[in-house]
């Protein structure tokens, strides 16, 4: 459902390709979070490089650096122990693509003047954005502008832009001019939480500016955290007639930068290549910032935009032999399909003291924190196609574990770690507790990935080195937020938290958390079990860390076998809390569409005082722990819980969609596949152009691989259940596991299952064993 009036840009449908083939100053804004780039520490938005005077509200440009934030109190109108104390937010950074154009004195503008031909391109086998603009002036001089930008995927701190000038029709003065842009802002968040910060002073600090002929750079530092960041650029200029360079160095304006002027006849070019670089204190001593910035650029210019371009299509071609999915016979799916992993790859923290957040790297929403979404959507897409990169995700929590440890404290708990619910370096960061603190479940869905990654990556030495350390001592807050109760038969209940369902808030037993815990609980008292087995010395080190009581894993194991998990007796579902089905539901057919979502409508307690979801919490507790339900139970819970869904929240659709695959729901599954697929490229819920619905994107490939393909790892083991929308012909796709590449192919016909690199694997068909080996490495099983 959507806010509002919603923008929207129809792209043509292209299978590797976004393609914008007409400027359109109502969808700009939209626009430029579609054409972002990024490379998991830089992201630039799609803005266009010359930054025109546009009507207010028609751009929100933005440079953004992975992990790189502000930090300011929170402010409590009436505060209480224990709440959230600070703010952390990411930074929009000094805008270094900026490029303007003059000649003879008027200045290019897309706004001004004749578009003749417009088209930019993103293209996501090569990772480039490439404008080819055909523009007449409003004195009727006209040029074409050709130019393509990337963030660089093998270089950290770089990105670069090729800009080329050619005259159709003009002979005279051509000006480009080459800065960096140091006064930049973040935008505020004005009544909707998700757009943006709250900040109550510049951020930013100018320090020092480098006006060099070689390189120009900027340096500043972070009012409050303490940050220092260099951001410099370098240039090399090809063409024109009796070129000359001037360095242009403003300290009032936070400028610096390249002016070039050259004159320019009929048929000629002139090509202007800019390299830029950030650097911060967070990866580099502060001494050593500007030396490195510079080392950077100048090894980037000096390879040239080619060879920078060929390291992009080079990444990216490795990056789509594994995690590629192919679909015939729905051409917009699959448009929707590359554009969300292209955008995933883009966004991901890879060095393990980065994550992914809500918005990635394409906008400030939600102020650039990290939240569940990455251990319960998207790490399994990493997982199975990048288990590289899904390691790093995990030692990014490793890393914050410190910061869990002081706030299980700040909670209450004398022992044990509870994980921020939104976060950048570790501190909880959530001023609502309702929706934020009391989501306990943060540690289980942590355990559930470190699990399901100790199951399916090969990978055993994590949980050894810091795997286990995670789920043990997060494990132990369970004990403390919950009892075995006598009036329930002597089961294990947990009080007073919220679940995934940010509708329903500060309740007894809510069945996601309760159904999780259980899972964390068993995991945690296998790990300690098995490393005392297997690698006693580890077990050894990890227990003295923790003070590791020795009855702890039994108590453990006790409260997961006699956890309470109702089933209703009159309607045979599991109640998602201990009140929710007393609840009167909500007066859906009275609320008008533009008053969804509820929550910027309708105050907490009118909304927590009804039936209803804002997203999947029972459903999705039935994907995760699929083996422990029955299909009939499954399809039980679907049936009540679905009608009561407002899906408000983008996490939502894609969990439906797989379960509604696996209970035989077929067309609901594939409406609610649509709905995900092409969320931000629709702009269907109408906030894509404050930045895009990372986990949402991940959930389209949950849903086509988990749901119409049927995956589950079940201890370690695939397990298979494919069947083909009646929409479409054919589709493919691969996953690693265990050192094992594997592709699945789909078709009217059958199921062909190929291993395409490692030892044998057994995997299940439906109920049907399939071992693949490196003498017969594909069978076929006809449908």
């Amino acid at each position: 459902m959507t806010t509002s009036e919603t923008t929207t840009h129809t792209y043509p449908l292209d299978a590797w390709q976004i393609v914008e083939d007409r400027f359109d100053l109502e969808s700009n804004v939209l626009d430029e979070t579609i054409f972002a780039q990024a490379n998991g520490y830089i992201g630039l938005r799609g803005a266009h490089e010359e930054g025109f005077d546009l009507p207010p509200g028609r751009s929100i440009d933005g440079a953004f650096l992975n992990g790189f934030f502000e930090a300011e109190p929170i402010v409590y109108p009436e505060t209480a122990y224990g709440f959230a104390r600070t703010k952390q937010f990411m930074l929009n950074v000094p805008n270094a693509k900026r490029i303007t154009l003059e000649f003879d004195g008027e200045r290019f503008a897309l706004t001004t003047g004749e578009i003749k031909a417009y088209t930019r391109t993103l293209d996501l086998r090569t990772g480039l954005v490439t404008r080819a603009i055909d523009w007449v002036s409003p004195r009727g001089h006209r040029v074409t502008i050709h130019s393509r930008r990337l963030v660089s995927l093998s270089r950290k701190h770089v990105f670069a832009v090729q800009y080329a000038v050619t005259s159709v029709d003009f002979t005279g003065t051509v000006r480009l001019t080459s800065t960096i842009e140091g006064r930049v802002k973040n935008i505020e968040a004005g009544d909707d939480p998700r757009v943006g910060s709250t900040i109550t002073a510049p951020p930013l600090v100018l320090q020092a500016i480098e006006a060099g002929d070689a390189v120009q750079a900027l340096t500043h530092r972070t009012r409050n955290s303490g940050f220092s960041l260099v951001s410099a650029i370098s240039h090399a200029v090809t063409g024109g007639r009796t070129p000359r360079h001037a360095i242009l160095q403003d300290s009032e304006a936070q400028r610096v930068g390249l002016v070039v002027e050259a004159e320019l006849h009929r048929g000629e070019t002139i090509t202007l290549t800019k390299v830029g670089a950030y650097v911060t204190s967070r990866d580099v001593p502060v001494e050593a910032l500007s030396a490195r910035a510079q080392t950077e650029v100048v090894s980037a210019r000096s390879v040239g935009f080619d060879h920078l371009a060929g390291e992009q299509a080079e990444r990216l071609a490795a990056f789509w032999a594994d995690a590629d999915i192919a679909v015939d016979g729905d051409e917009a799916l699959q448009q929707g399909i590359r554009f969300n992993l292209f955008h995933l790859l883009q966004s991901v923290g890879r060095d393990g003291r980065t994550n992914i957040a809500a918005k990635g790297l394409t906008g400030e929403g939600y102020e650039g924190h990290y939240f569940w979404d990455t251990e319960i959507y998207i790490f399994p897409v990493f997982l199975f196609t990048q288990p590289e990169i899904a390691r790093r995700l995990l030692e990014y929590r490793y890393s914050i574990l410190p910061f869990a440890r002081q706030r299980a404290r700040q909670m209450g708990h004398p022992s044990g770690a509870l994980f921020p619910w939104r976060t950048i370096a570790g501190e909880e960061c959530s001023a609502y507790f309702p929706a934020g603190s009391a989501q306990y479940h943060i540690n289980a869905d942590i355990a559930y990935a470190i699990k399901l990654y100790d199951e399916v990556s090969g990978d055993s030495s994590f949980l050894r080195e810091a795997g286990a350390e995670i789920v043990m001592d997060t494990a132990r807050i369970w004990l403390g937020l919950g009892r075995f109760v006598d009036r329930l038969g002597g089961q294990f209940g947990i009080f007073e938290v919220t679940g995934p369902d940010e509708y329903t808030a500060c309740v007894n037993n809510n069945f996601y958390t309760n159904a999780m815990a259980q899972m964390h609980l068993a995991f945690a008292a296998d790990v300690a079990e098995r490393l005392e087995r297997d690698h006693p010395e580890d077990f050894a080190r990890i227990a003295a860390a923790l003070d590791l009581g020795l009855d702890e894993p039994m108590r453990w194991r006790e409260a997961a076998q006699r956890m309470y998990l109702p089933v209703d007796e009159a309607l045979g579902i599991h109640p998602q809390d201990d009140s929710f089905l007393d609840k009167p539901v909500w007066d859906f057919a009275g609320t008008p569409r533009g008053h969804y979502p509820l929550l910027l409508h309708y105050h907490p307690l009118v909304i927590y005082r009804h039936r209803v979801l804002k997203q999947a919490d029972v459903v999705l507790a039935l994907m995760l722990l699929s083996d422990k339900f029955t299909l009939a139970q499954k399809k039980r819970d679907y049936d009540y819980y679905e009608p009561l869904t407002t899906h408000d929240s983008s996490l939502s659709s894609c969990i439906y969609s797989i379960i509604g695959s696996e209970i035989g729901y077929h067309d609901q599954a594939y409406a609610f596949f649509l709905e995900t697929a092409r969320m931000d490229l629709d702009n269907k819920h109408g906030n894509t152009p404050f930045g895009a619905h990372l986990a949402a994107m991940a959930g389209a490939w949950l849903s086509l691989v988990y749901g119409f393909g049927g995956l589950r790892s079940q201890s370690g083991q695939l397990r298979f259940a494919p069947y083909l929308p009646g929409h479409w012909t054919h589709y493919r796709f691969s996953v690693r596991a265990q050192d094992r590449r594997l592709d699945v192919n789909v078709d009217a016909s059958g199921v062909t299952y190929r291993l395409r690199s490692g030892a044998t694997l057994t995997l299940m068909h439906h109920d049907r064993s399939v071992t693949l080996t490196a003498e017969q490495p594909e069978q076929f099983i006809a449908d």
